[in-house]
């Protein structure tokens, strides 16, 4: 199929592109593309307007800090898995990019898009609540600083105003000697997540159990906690799954510690 007509726009600026989604009505941010454009083309959404950020500089740099890692919106998901920055600093983040479906999608998906899609299967979600990261949001009028708690509020839902980008992730990075693992489970290479466990240090952040990332203060929380029932698995399958990949990505965050 081919999408429903819309306005094209291709702003050069951020400022641009603020003013855009200020101005228009029903208009949708393009980012990397790999969730909305395959929606696009089943006329699953039909927004009035697109505004490709690919044009926009400055939205797709990593850099430090002081005792913060900041990641443009626009950061590939390959990047975040290759660069020397992420992987010396917060390994977690480049352990979980990994995992991301295949080397085309993770070559054009986005940090920002992934977050803003809030999809319950996602990994970088998971990530950045257990790595304790901020979430700058801005729109033509101010800026705001949001956790990730507060920022993913149901299944492909955020906190996200209507004339709101997120524009950069900040993540603090952890002292040295940090044990970190992300593991998941899913029927092949590159699908969704059937469960996902981010471990840093005894801090767990489970994916694709819930609407939202789901943090535990202990596994034996799981016992307690609602589970998502779907076609692939039961909630009591689920949650098993997700009793193991916790266990597994604690015992490898204890391992790296030591």
């Amino acid at each position: 199929m081919k999408p429903a007509p819309f306005d094209y726009h291709a702003p050069a600026a951020l400022d641009e592109a603020l003013g855009l989604l200020h101005e228009l009505e029903d208009a949708k941010l393009l980012a990397g593309g790999q969730s909305l454009v395959p929606l696009l083309n089943m006329r699953l959404a039909r927004p009035r307007a697109i505004i490709d950020l690919n044009r926009v500089p400055g939205l797709a740099g990593i850099r430090r800090e002081g005792s913060e890692l900041v990641l443009g919106a626009m950061v590939r998901h390959h990047a975040l898995e290759r660069d020397p920055l992420v992987r010396s600093h917060v390994p977690l983040l480049a352990e979980a990019a990994s995992h991301i479906a295949h080397l085309a999608i993770r070559t054009r998906g986005t940090l920002g898009g992934s977050l803003a899609n809030a999809a319950p299967a996602a990994e970088l979600p998971a990530v950045v609540l257990a790595l304790g990261a901020k979430l700058i949001i801005r729109n033509l009028e101010r800026t705001r600083v949001i956790r990730p708690e507060e920022f993913f509020t149901g299944a492909l839902q955020t906190a996200l105003a209507a004339d709101e980008m997120l524009t950069e992730v900040r993540v603090p990075i952890p002292p040295p000697g940090t044990g970190w693992a992300f593991v998941e489970f899913a029927r092949r290479r590159g699908d969704f997540a059937l469960a996902g466990a981010a471990a840093l240090a005894r801090r767990v952040v489970l994916c694709g159990v819930a609407d939202v990332p789901l943090r535990l203060d202990d596994i034996s929380d799981l016992a307690k906690l609602p589970m998502r029932g779907d076609l692939h698995l039961s909630a009591e399958s689920r949650r098993e799954v997700a009793t193991e990949v916790a266990r597994r990505a604690l015992a490898r965050a204890t391992e790296r510690a030591a």
